[in-house]
């Protein structure tokens, strides 16, 4: 019972073993050396030390103290233990059969059991340390001596000697504890700096990684949209070209029945006037006057053969345009799909949005992505650029080229997205004036809108995701719905002055660029 009393009276209350070099804080409490190093290390981050056991406070990294006489109790503690655990080292003078030791002599280089440690010599010179199979690595190589300082000049481990009368007399040297401590504490801002490095490192893999699942993503719907479209238009040409042969063929089978009736016609009036030329020319050469006068075969009304020819010319059908207007018709169905591929493919691009434009009911996120209506004013900082209600512009403005945005209206019923002029009335919604542009939703009607006028779109959006193309150049804003395959839903058509801004208009819920 009093050995067990005296083992928890011996333990570390971190490790909950027997202590191994125990030192004690300012405040009284004892631990393990390299216990309490771990625990002062994990709490660096915080700037704020304190005791594992009463917890008082420590500004700085408290100063640890020796506990020597625990040291000495401690190792005795351990030498009356009858069962001590093998580490694979033995007693040095057991010879007769291997014995666990449980130290060993740095001075003596041996290793000594609990029998043998109790009779071991207690001079200073005698240094006892953990089992050990080398102790004589300790040692000073020229003096023998055990090495207790470090020359910082050198930077090797030393003896007394080596300071007194050797090589290393003169230089700056610290003691192995102080080197250690001094070394591990680089150390430990050397992982640090470690740490953060690799953190920043995978970090930065994480988000490499997702950029390029993303692109792999968007490149497959990209593809995916792409392999459905040509397919349409594949199909549509075919269709178109079914039809177009057809009705040639058709056009080209009547035109032929046609010329061969007046071939067959031609034909048989031909035999009938070679037969009535052959009959004249007999007449011609009769010497009887009475035989040619009283033939009536020979008498016919006169033909002129103008008036033949332009008989013959309403006769003979026309070629005819084989329906090329129809032909004409369907390409151009075909252009008008083949105008959008390029629109439906391209790849959005990113954009902010700008707070100093968000009216006092318009909160925008964290992330410059969401527009969110907000039922109580949020008072934001005055500013020029401010509207009055809804609304938010985006940063950056475009003067020219093409640019591609995609806007998820799915948390809201109420809503507008469009572009503008810097110019545009801060008093104004978007739509309602001659320099903005956009696409309308309120409840489940849709439109278009510009200079306060409501228009119709090509059909009603069944999906809540939108794409806005613009073509500065061109002078073209087109809007499609996200459905698969995307379809278009409108197109203004400007000769554009100043440069444009994406705005988003909200009246309920959220509205999200998503690219």
């Amino acid at each position: 019972m009093a050995s067990a009393d005296m083992k928890d009276d011996l333990s570390c209350s971190i490790c909950l073993n027997i202590y191994m070099d125990p030192i004690m804080l300012r405040c009284g409490h004892n631990f393990c050396r390299e216990c309490i190093n771990k625990v002062l290390d994990t709490q660096k981050a915080s700037g704020l030390y304190t005791c594992p056991e009463c917890r008082e406070e420590f500004q700085e990294r408290p100063v640890l103290y020796s506990a020597r006489a625990l040291r000495n109790l401690a190792e005795k503690f351990l030498v009356s233990q009858p069962n001590q655990e093998d580490t694979g080292i033995y007693c040095t003078y057991c010879v007769d059969s291997p014995v666990p030791a449980i130290k060993s002599c740095l001075h003596c280089e041996s290793s000594l059991c609990a029998k043998h440690l109790r009779v071991h010599a207690k001079s200073p010179e005698h240094v006892l340390s953990d089992p050990t199979n080398s102790p004589g690595n300790r040692k000073c190589s020229i003096h023998k001596k055990i090495v207790e300082y470090f020359c910082t000049e050198e930077r090797v481990c030393i003896c007394v000697y080596c300071i007194a009368e050797g090589e290393h007399k003169g230089h700056p040297v610290e003691k192995l504890d102080e080197a250690s401590e001094k070394k591990k504490e680089k150390l430990r801002k050397d992982l640090e700096m470690m740490t953060s490095s690799k953190a920043w490192a995978e970090k930065q893999v994480r988000s490499l990684e997702e950029r390029k699942t993303d692109v792999q993503e968007k490149a497959a719907g990209v593809i995916e949209r792409v392999t459905v479209l040509f397919r349409d238009v594949r199909r549509e040409l075919e269709e178109v070209e079914k039809r177009v042969l057809s009705e040639v063929s058709m056009e080209t089978e009547k035109i032929s029945q046609s010329l061969s009736n007046l071939i067959q016609h031609l034909e048989i009036q031909k035999d009938e006037l070679s037969r009535k030329m052959s009959h004249i020319e007999e007449l011609c050469k009769t010497a009887d006057p009475m035989i040619v006068l009283k033939d009536q075969n020979s008498d016919r009304e006169e033909i002129c053969p103008t008036e033949q020819e332009d008989n013959m010319e309403t006769m003979i059908p026309r070629e005819g345009d084989f329906h090329e207007d129809l032909i004409t018709d369907r390409l151009n169905k075909i252009s008008e799909i083949m105008k959008y591929i390029h629109t439906w493919i391209q790849q959005p691009e990113g954009v902010l949005l700008d707070r100093e434009t968000a009216a006092n009911n318009i909160q925008v996120s964290r992330a410059f992505k969401t527009a969110s209506w907000s039922a109580v004013a949020l008072n934001h900082p005055e500013s020029p650029k401010r509207f009055d209600n809804n609304q938010v512009l985006s940063r950056r403005s475009f003067s020219s080229g093409r640019h591609c945005w995609e806007v998820d209206t799915s948390n809201s019923n109420s809503w507008r997205v469009g572009l503008c002029y810097s110019s545009m009335d801060r008093k104004s919604c978007i739509g309602e004036t001659t320099d903005s542009w956009c696409l309308r939703r309120y409840n489940h009607e849709y439109n278009k809108m510009h200079g306060n006028k409501f228009m119709p779109l090509l059909h009603t959006p069944t999906i809540h995701k939108f794409r806005i193309l613009l073509d500065y150049e061109a002078g073209q804003i087109l809007f499609f719905e996200l459905s698969d395959p995307i379809r278009p839903l409108q197109t203004f058509t400007i000769t554009f002055t100043e440069p444009l801004y994406l705005v988003l208009a909200v009246w309920n819920g959220s509205m999200t660029i998503t690219n």
